[in-house]
């Protein structure tokens, strides 16, 4: 526990290491499946004006976004500079730059005033907050009442034949791809880490209801590998 913990104290450098292989090897080893549940994610939102996507990487769930028009304008906040710098070359390409800000900061202290955005959004990055609990009391305090939050992340299959796949796969063949392809030691074993040590269905939605916000529901997606959490203010 507390080597996972120095790791999410240093998230951004972690992630900024294997921003180059990260979405090659997401897709890859996801067998796309990723998209899949980011498609999902964003079709069970409704339009906006302006969403705050916290962890916003490489930009994938904000380019969905931006596809499907659930958001008129997106801010993207994040603690690697790498992977924002990726996300804004895939944004640049889709001729949407005007539309989306890239902004370097922490979750748990975001450099917004409260009550700034109409839909708050995030995927796999609530598992890597230090504190779980202050990164969604922000997500609260920025949020405009009567918004929308939506979460996308990580769970455990609670299926005995697909966790030991899972297990299988995450603690071993995860790993030694990741470490070839990004030749990163560490961070793919991360991954498996911060999901097993992590909450989800019920467990989440009490962290999402001590938070402040109302009504929140989850769907698992894909024998309950991804879970997708809703919320409002």
């Amino acid at each position: 526990m507390h080597e996972i913990m120095n790791e999410k104290q240093n998230i951004g450098s972690l992630f900024d290491r294997i921003a180059k292989t990260y979405d090659g090897l997401n897709h890859g080893l996801s067998l796309n499946i990723d998209r899949l549940w980011r498609r999902k994610t964003v079709a069970m939102m409704q339009a906006h004006e302006h969403v705050l996507d916290v962890a916003i990487g490489t930009a994938d769930l904000t380019i969905e976004m931006l596809r499907r028009r659930k958001a008129q304008r997106v801010t993207g906040l994040d603690l690697s500079r790498e992977m924002m710098a990726i996300g804004e070359e895939k944004v640049e390409r889709m001729k949407a730059k005007e539309q989306v800000s890239f902004i370097y900061g922490n979750a748990q202290e975001m450099p917004f005033e409260k009550e700034s955005f109409d839909a708050v959004t995030c995927a796999f990055g609530c598992r890597n907050f230090s504190d779980l609990d202050a990164g969604l009391k922000e997500m609260y305090r920025v949020l405009k009442p009567g918004g929308e939050l939506i979460i996308l992340e990580f769970s455990y299959p609670k299926n005995p034949l697909i966790r030991w796949s899972y297990d299988l796969y995450f603690s071993h063949i995860l790993p030694f791809v990741g470490r070839i392809v990004s030749k990163d030691k560490t961070a793919y074993s991360y991954l498996n880490k911060s999901v097993k040590g992590f909450c989800w269905g019920e467990e989440f939605a009490r962290h999402l209801s001590e938070a402040g916000f109302s009504d929140p529901h989850f769907t698992h997606l894909t024998f309950g590998i991804a879970t997708i959490y809703k919320a409002v203010k």
